[in-house]
């Protein structure tokens, strides 16, 4: 390799995919790789965070963007003063998020460690407390997006508003709606980051803790430590096991052989023992079905609430499972009972000092834990499906206006254009003239989405520029499973030798089929015994885990989803290969080997 070639190419030299040209106007201007700052640019190194962003922007979209990642920067920075880590710069290239992990400059970190020990020191000694008060500010902030409701405005203003000395119109509930439906979007992505990286941080200095002890221990032994977790992001999976046990138990399981979830349902409501069923059903729904098959980060995400069928299909599967035999709860004893074994097998070998100093970190890490999962329904799925439910009202309200042709049109605009919209709205009814918009975005939507298309029919480069030495940022090797041997890996990976390497994510050895899935919407696809491999899973995959053999990503470290969500489910992962969904087709047989992260192409 030449030494002045960089390992990834730079930013400014990646070509515009056929079609796209001028994609960078769909995103803000800070988003950008810009000319001017291109020597800081290219001396810094990018990765592609698919993990979280699989897909490009819609324009609307990249509100999402913004608010997750200067919600995670304002609590490492600013309220938490992380001592190894700041914020995480991000830009868009071709549609897609690249990051970059802001280290704190070595002489600046022991500075730190008092204040993060005082602040964060806070919260753990009252994480009981301070959770509960969390969870009533999150719900709050639901019920308040759930009482949003975009109309029309009148033909005229009710009589009322004239006679009660209102001296105001209609247009004021749609500003005011608008801006608090982003204000509380803001809001509850401030929250999200209000008690994660306590949680990540805790598990890391327990991780630290346990390699100091035992320079060789795996990482999947320190991290079984802390599984068999009761994480209420397993509760929508668990809801709709117990609806398939009821179903089959109350002899309804014929009823669900219809494709139809509309026929299921009204057939029940006519059976003996459907009633009963069907109010179990309407019990789980409220909150467990606000829960998407995506991430909760796009404006294309399917939730079960509004896509019956999603969980209806989730359940017939389990009837069909259950008639077969199969096992289908999560096998939580096993794991706990490895969880004590390994536990107390690590323990014996430390000295009491060491031992007494295992216990606090463990059993903080163990009462933290949970968290890195469960804050995922509260704000990802639940907050966030209200949100878009509401703003999709409101394309369609502006749809209705002329302003555009299709129901979600309005997310081809960025947030700021949509409130130019709604003033372009309410400038032209309350003087009577036709709306400017209607003769503008119709085009430009048309225009821009075909530059998203041709953006998405292209995989994104998994780096820019080269990296660090070594990658020192906890978050980073933790959630993205960015380590240097990982990098190392990206570079080699057209060297094909049949085997892949990545994160032994979750322990085990299986043989089977590859089923590559780029989208929720294949999940249908997978059959028993399958390995699924993707770019990433979602932890709404949960359902599918069950019938798989194996799971394999192109990106993720031991405390993404994939990874906690295979283990606490007893199935063998690889997490972290940078492209093994591009290398691996369906139908190759693969051997996967959790335990110690190689994936081997069979034939």
């Amino acid at each position: 390799m030449d030494a002045m070639k960089s390992m990834f190419p730079s930013a400014f030299e990646v070509p515009t995919p056929k079609g796209a040209e001028g994609w960078q106007d769909l995103y803000p201007y800070y988003t950008h790789f810009l000319p001017q700052r291109r020597a800081q640019d290219d001396a810094t190194f990018w990765f592609c965070n698919s993990q979280h962003w699989p897909t490009p922007f819609r324009p609307f979209d990249t509100v999402m963007l913004d608010f997750a990642i200067k919600g995670l920067g304002q609590y490492n920075t600013r309220h938490l003063l992380v001592p190894p880590a700041n914020g995480v710069d991000y830009r868009i290239l071709n549609g897609y998020v690249y990051f970059s992990p802001v280290a704190v400059p070595g002489e600046q970190i022991e500075a730190r460690v008092p204040h993060f020990m005082e602040r964060a020191g806070h919260y753990f000694m009252n994480w009981g407390d301070l959770y509960a008060n969390w969870k009533d500010k999150v719900l709050a902030k639901i019920r308040q997006l759930e009482a949003l409701n975009f109309e029309a405005l009148p033909e005229v203003e009710a009589l009322e508003v004239v006679t009660g000395g209102v001296g105001l119109d209609s247009t004021n509930q749609l500003f005011d709606q608008y801006d608090k439906a982003i204000e509380l979007a803001y809001k509850i992505w401030q929250h999200h980051f209000e008690f994660l990286n306590l949680g990540y941080a805790a598990y890391l200095d327990f991780f630290g803790f346990m390699k100091g002890q035992f320079p060789q221990i795996p990482d999947q032994a320190i991290a079984k430590m802390v599984q068999g977790v009761d994480s209420e992001l397993f509760r929508p999976d668990d809801e709709i096991k117990k609806l398939a046990k009821l179903a089959v138990a109350s002899g309804l399981a014929p009823v669900f052989e219809s494709d139809s979830t509309e026929v299921i349902l009204a057939n029940l409501a006519t059976k003996a023992g459907g009633k009963e069923w069907l109010a179990q059903w309407e019990a789980a729904k409220d909150p467990w079905f606000n829960f998407t098959s995506g991430n909760g980060f796009y404006s294309t995400d399917k939730y079960w609430i509004d896509h019956l069928d999603i969980p209806m299909g989730y359940l017939r599967d389990y009837i069909q499972r259950l008639q077969e035999g199969d096992e289908i709860m999560r096998p939580t004893a096993t794991l706990l009972a490895e969880r004590d074994r390994i536990t107390a097998e690590y323990r014996e070998m430390m000295d009491d000092e060491a031992q007494a100093v295992f216990d606090g970190k463990l059993g903080l890490a163990r009462t933290v834990f949970p968290y890195v999962e469960d804050h995922n329904f509260y704000i990802e799925h639940w907050a966030l499906g209200v949100f878009w439910r509401k703003m999709r009202q409101l394309s369609k309200l502006l749809k209705d206006q002329g302003f555009w042709e299709n129901d979600d049109d309005m997310f081809f605009l960025n947030r700021n254009e949509v409130r130019d919209v709604l003033w372009d709205y309410s400038a032209g009814w309350a003087i009577g003239v036709p709306y400017r918009g209607t003769a503008v975005w119709p085009g430009e939507i048309a225009r821009r989405r075909k530059i998203y298309e041709a953006l998405a029919a292209e995989s994104p480069l998994p780096a820019l520029n080269n990296p660090p030495e070594v990658i020192t940022e906890p978050f980073t090797i933790m959630l993205w499973g960015i380590t240097s041997d990982a990098v190392e890996r990206w570079v080699k990976s057209d060297e094909d030798d049949g085997a892949l390497r990545g994160m032994a994510g979750s322990p085990g050895v299986v043989e089977g089929v590859a089923r590559v899935l780029r989208s929720p919407d294949q999940l249908s696809e997978l059959q028993k015994g399958d390995i699924l491999v993707t770019p990433v899973t979602a932890p709404s995959w949960a359902p599918v885990f069950g019938k798989i053999g194996a799971a394999v990503t192109d990106i993720g470290g031991m405390m993404s989803h994939a990874a906690i969500v295979c283990r606490e489910y007893g199935l063998p992962a690889v997490t972290g290969t940078g492209n093994a969904s591009s290398r691996i087709k369906t139908g190759m047989r693969l051997r996967v080997d959790g335990n110690a992260g190689t994936v081997t192409i069979l034939d």
